[in-house]
């Protein structure tokens, strides 16, 4: 097995200093399935890793192995790494996958298509520094359902402007050789989207078996149900590689608010000639962003990305979160002494 085909490059190779390179292929709670020149092995991280490292092995993360055991003693510097938030009330990173070249954002055209969603992937993928391409699935649904395939594809085109849009139908392989076209031999791609979206299906179709489970989505709401649990690395036919992704019920950013800017490039380009410099895009005077007309849902996600943003910033600088706390006490303080002013 040749280490060039799954990814490997002199940006590793630097790293690389003893032990055998290795490259995280699945992850089952501890137990990690690693491509090696060898062959595959199954490995264990070790003690110092566990305890010493601040990088915990993710699916598509180059590491080096013991020499002796298969036991992983180091995970090896990332070009990439798509993270969000840890779900729940923990303000922590969940890093999704690693080393990746493409992000394929797919969403199906029947209920699952949702721009507010689509902006939040792309903001994602602009922060991991991967290209992002969408896909949008299940075309052959759109007589069925009703929708304007083409007036679908110049709404999403709007959003990701310069980004690559493609339709196709897993179901009946329509344009999903367009999918491979994205990338060369020893790239790497990741899926991600909601459950339902078809990701498993075109996995499948790429691979020419059925290697992923599928399942229909209820009927009632054309939402989906979790057959992919764990997250998997692939060989595909034409020498990429592909890691598919269970599918994500929420996104919560782990990024920074230029990679929010980069998700809203209108934004950015019209807030120059806004009349104050910080402006905020939320009724001052002279706006030009609202004086464009730019679409209202699409600015409160913007606002609600931000928000977001400073959340996490907060948590992770107490004295900050002090400030926040103090300036809001004054400000409620103030209200109650003067209940009758125009605020």
């Amino acid at each position: 097995m040749n280490l060039e085909q799954f990814g490997w490059s002199d940006f590793f190779a630097r790293q690389c200093e003893a032990g055998i390179p290795a490259r995280v292929a699945s992850a089952c709670r501890e137990r990690f399935l690693m491509w090696t020149e060898g062959g595959e092995t199954y490995a264990e991280p070790s003690g110092s890793l566990r305890y010493e490292s601040p990088l915990w092995p993710a699916v598509g993360d180059w590491v080096t192995l013991r020499e002796d055991t298969p036991m992983i003693e180091r995970v090896l510097e990332r070009r990439t790494t798509l993270s969000r938030r840890q779900p729940g009330r923990d303000a922590s990173e969940q890093v999704l996958a690693a080393n990746v070249d493409v992000l394929f954002i797919v969403c199906g055209l029947d209920r699952d298509y949702n721009p507010r969603r689509l902006e939040r992937y792309l903001v994602l993928a602009h922060d991991c520094g991967t290209r992002p391409v969408i896909v949008l699935n299940k075309a052959d649904l759109a007589d069925e359902l009703g929708f304007d395939l083409e007036e679908v594809m110049t709404r999403t085109r709007v959003l990701a402007e310069e980004e690559t849009v493609l339709t196709l139908s897993a179901l009946t392989d329509c344009s999903l050789d367009a999918l491979a076209a994205e990338l060369a031999p020893s790239q790497t791609a990741a899926m991600i989207g909601s459950s339902g979206a078809g990701k498993s299906t075109i996995l499948n179709r790429l691979l020419g078996i059925g290697r992923q489970k599928t399942g229909a989505v209820r009927a009632s709401d054309d939402r989906g149900r979790h057959t992919t649990t764990t997250r998997e690395l692939f060989m595909m036919p034409g020498g990429w590689l592909l890691i598919d992704m269970p599918g994500l019920r929420e996104v919560q950013l782990w990024a920074d608010s230029d990679a929010v800017d980069a998700g809203f490039r209108d934004i950015q380009e019209l807030a120059a000639a806004c009349r104050f410099r910080d402006c905020t895009h939320a009724g001052e005077p002279g706006c030009a962003v609202v004086n464009a007309g730019v679409d209202g849902a699409r600015l409160a996600n913007y606002h609600k990305m931000l928000r977001e943003l400073e959340f996490l910033e907060r948590k992770a600088n107490p004295e900050l979160e002090r400030q926040t706390r103090a300036k809001w006490k004054a400000i409620h303080k103030a209200m109650r002494r003067h209940p009758n002013r125009d605020w």
